[in-house]
């Protein structure tokens, strides 16, 4: 039995609202808890000025606060599409240790085969979030998928957070976590020929954020980055943050999106964590990530 389910009903229970209707795009959720495919947009157009482009932008903005995660089909971008997209949202975020496409540090390279010893994002994180200032989203372009797997996971921490009972949140609030990227990066990116840096971020955040723009409270210790919670014994640490890994990553939380060729994957780093399936081997999963900056989180 899912430890979120009992004979008094669920844990935790998730009303959708369904706010006014979109006018200048469809919204198709994936789940009532997290995710919506989004059609009726061209994004090069819509970078270049379409005359559409301030009000779809807009409920783009909406779309993305209301499902946490929107996705795209049939997009044909070129990469300076990709970063003018993201762009729309922020100033764009180099990541501290991947390799990137071309010449600009801010277009990642996303690439796995039969050869790599490892695929990007195997394990469930929120990104780069060793960082200070941690991206605020990612927008993953996959232009050539395997015929089957490579799904990519997506899990609401608004809900992990609400779900828990009055006691953790009272447990919880105030508590910082080291967030650490030395462990994950270092040799990480050696196939690619990329060289390690002297060192790599780490940062104290708050196990409990609150998003900037939503004002509501987010769950933010992940099994990628976290490494221990500040002020309290190492045992009790760890298996509270076996607890806390555990709990986030119930399936009741979760959306699971299955790639198509010239799709886009757009999340909020700030309130999702995800997780990348490696289940396509011998095949080639590739594309190029573009990352908006984010803030210290609060």
């Amino acid at each position: 039995m899912s430890s979120l389910a009992g004979k008094q009903g669920p844990r935790y229970r998730h009303t959708a609202e369904d706010g006014a209707p979109y006018e200048t795009i469809a919204v198709e959720r994936l789940t009532p808890i997290i995710g919506a495919e989004i059609s009726g947009v061209d994004i090069g157009k819509l970078v270049e000025g379409d005359t559409r482009s301030n009000q779809q932008m807009d409920e783009i903005h909406r779309a993305l606060a209301e499902n946490l995660v929107i996705f795209f089909r049939d997009q044909h971008i070129t990469p300076q599409q990709h970063l003018a997209f993201g762009r729309k949202f922020g100033e764009l975020h180099f990541h501290p240790a991947a390799p990137h496409e071309d010449e600009d540090p801010a277009l990642m390279k996303i690439y796995a085969d039969k050869n790599s010893p490892r695929a990007n994002g195997e394990g469930w994180h929120s990104d780069v979030s060793c960082d200070l200032e941690p991206p605020m989203g990612s927008i993953l372009y996959i232009k050539q998928c395997p015929p089957r797997g490579g799904d990519t996971l997506f899990a609401n921490m608004y809900a992990a957070y609400e779900a828990l009972s009055d006691r953790m949140k009272a447990y919880l609030d105030g508590l910082t976590a080291l967030h650490d990227g030395e462990p994950i990066y270092r040799g990480l990116y050696a196939n690619y020929g990329v060289a390690d840096r002297p060192s790599y971020p780490h940062a104290e955040h708050p196990v409990v954020r609150t998003h900037p723009v939503t004002g509501r409270k987010a769950l933010y210790v992940n099994r990628g980055f976290t490494r221990h919670i500040n002020g309290i014994p190492r045992d009790e640490s760890d298996a509270m943050l076996a607890y806390l890994y555990q709990h986030a990553e119930n399936p009741l939380f979760q959306c699971r999106f299955r790639w198509t060729e010239n799709a886009i994957a757009f999340w909020d780093n700030r309130c999702t964590q995800h997780r990348a399936m490696w289940d396509y081997w011998p095949h080639t999963r590739s594309g190029t990530r573009v990352t908006v900056k984010g803030e210290r989180p609060v």
